[in-house]
C-alpha cells in the first residue's frame, strides 16, 4: 500500500506537498478520480480521492478517515551515533519497524562520530513508518550531550553499558509507561559518564552475555522492550 504523508494543515487544505505529489503524479502516474493513502504521522490514515493534478501539485478530497492507536512501547532511546553511518541508519530504521517513540543522537566521551544529517535520517524513518504502515512518527532529537540528557523527567531511565557492576537484566525489566534507555558508542560510556547516570537515579541494565555493537545494542533493547510492553 502506497501512503503519501501531509501535514495537517496540508490535509485541510486538500493536497500533497511538491514532493509527494511528483512521486504521486509522475513515479506512480495517478490521475484525477483515483483514491490515495495519507498519513499524518499522528495515527490517522486518510483515503482521498484525487480531483485535480498539475507538474507540481496534487489536489483531492477526503472520503475517509481512520485513527490507530499507538501500540507500541513508549520508548526513548538515546544512543551514540556509529562511526560507519550505515550501521546508525539500519538501527533507525530497523527499530521503527519494531516501534519506538523518540529518539537521541548522543554526544558522548568515547564517541567516534561527532556529526549527523537529520534531514537525512527523518527521510529515513518516513520511509520506515511507511513500509511498516507504522502511523506514528517517531521524534528525532538534535545531537545532544550526553550530559544534557541525564536530566531528562522520566521515572523510568535505564542505562546499558560495559563495565563490572549489578545489573538489572532488561528482559525481565516490564516496560508499562515512557522509558529511556541510552546506549553508549563503540567505546562504551567513560567512567564519569556511567557514574554521573547513576547519581541522576539511572537504572543499569544488561542485554545478555554477549558484547553487542552500539547497533545491535540499540535493536536488541527496542525489541526486548516492546516484547515486555503492557498496554
Amino acid at each position: 500500500m502506497q501512503i503519501f504523508v501531509a501535514s495537517n494543515y496540508e490535509i485541510e487544505q486538500g493536497e500533497l506537498n511538491e514532493i509527494e505529489s511528483k512521486h504521486c503524479i509522475r513515479v506512480l502516474r495517478k490521475k484525477p478520480g483515483d483514491e490515495i493513502k495519507i498519513t499524518n504521522g499522528r495515527g490517522d490514515l486518510l483515503t482521498g480521492r484525487i480531483t485535480n493534478i498539475s507538474s507540481k501539485k496534487c489536489n483531492y478530497e477526503l472520503i475517509n478517515k481512520i485513527h490507530y492507536p499507538k501500540t507500541t512501547a513508549p520508548l526513548h532511546i538515546g544512543i551514540a551515533p556509529t562511526k560507519n553511518n550505515d550501521r546508525f541508519e539500519f538501527f533507525i530504521e530497523k527499530c521503527i519497524e519494531i516501534g519506538i517513540s523518540e529518539i537521541t543522537p548522543l554526544l558522548c566521551f568515547h564517541s567516534e562520530r561527532k556529526t549527523i544529517k537529520p534531514e537525512r535520517l527523518k527521510k529515513i524513518m518516513i520511509s520506515a513508518c511507511k513500509q511498516s504502515k507504522n502511523f506514528h512518527f517517531p521524534k528525532l532529537n538534535d545531537l545532544t550531550p550526553f550530559n544534557d540528557i541525564v536530566n531528562s523527567k522520566y521515572n523510568h531511565k535505564l542505562i546499558a553499558h560495559c563495565a563490572d557492576n549489578q545489573k538489572i537484566q532488561l528482559k525481565n525489566y516490564t516496560i508499562n509507561e515512557p522509558t529511556l534507555i541510552c546506549i553508549g558508542p563503540e567505546g562504551d560510556f567513560s567512567k564519569d559518564e556511567i557514574e554521573l547516570a547513576l547519581k541522576n537515579e539511572f537504572q543499569p541494565i544488561s542485554l545478555g552475555e554477549s558484547r553487542l555493537r552500539t547497533e545491535t545494542a540499540g535493536i536488541v533493547a527496542c525489541t526486548i522492550a516492546n516484547l515486555n510492553y503492557e498496554k
